[in-house]
């Protein structure tokens, strides 16, 4: 597989951008769907909008990132050696992961309750949380680009 590393590397980095898209584009949704009437067509069109890209876009995204991300650290394993993992860079890199995949679980949660008519959560509360994605995955990136601690 250490033959196929950069292009493993390519596939997890179109799957993380597929993935961020949707972690920062759903929350915005829920900014605009807060500001629909239940049960009237703007409601029902953002659930289904929310529904589909959650579907079709953010949870196949989030796997392939599992996927990729596994082979290149399981490559990296063979190329770095084992101690990789302990580095700063790498732990930090992992605790960004799964803040992601946490805020993934989160909005899916919120979701459910849009399309049962139970979000308790605010227009504001929406869009001051519609960046942590970017600000968590500036981290990661930068963790993994620089290797400080390395």
């Amino acid at each position: 597989m250490i033959e196929h590393y950069n292009l493993l590397r390519g596939l997890h980095i179109i799957a993380v951008i597929a993935w961020m898209a949707g972690l920062l584009y759903l929350p915005r949704l829920y900014v605009y769907h807060t500001r629909a009437a239940p049960g009237s067509e703007m409601d029902e069109t953002f659930k289904v909008m929310e529904a589909k890209l959650m579907k079709i876009i953010i949870n196949p995204a989030s796997f392939l990132v599992l996927i990729f991300g596994a082979s290149l650290v399981w490559v990296d394993l063979s190329r770095l050696g084992p101690d990789f993992w302990s580095k700063p860079w790498f732990l930090v890199k992992i605790a960004g992961v799964i803040a992601l995949f946490g805020w993934h679980g989160f909005l899916s949660a919120s979701r459910r309750a849009f399309a049962e008519n139970r979000n308790k959560r605010s227009e504001r509360f929406w869009r001051m949380s519609n960046e942590l994605p970017f600000l968590v995955a500036a981290v990661i990136v930068l963790s993994a680009t620089t290797k400080y601690g390395a």
